[in-house]
């Protein structure tokens, strides 16, 4: 069993962008399509959040606590 704060040090770098990315999409998206509500900014948060670690495993850059068996 790996313990939390292994899993914390394999995590953090990837919250880190995923944070980043997360903004840079809400930027873009109100940039071009201008400001949004609260409603299509949260769906662009999940959207990023939910595939955030497909993409990562999909690259093969995966922290091992993302990996499946």
């Amino acid at each position: 069993m790996i313990e939390t704060a292994e899993k914390v040090r394999q995590l953090a770098p990837h919250w880190g962008v995923m944070f980043v990315a997360m903004f840079v999409v809400l930027a873009l998206v109100e940039r071009v399509v201008g400001s949004l509500s609260v409603l299509p900014s949260m769906l662009l948060v999940f959207a990023v959040a939910f595939g955030y670690p497909v993409v990562v495993r999909a690259l093969g850059v995966a922290p091992p606590v993302w990996q499946r068996s």
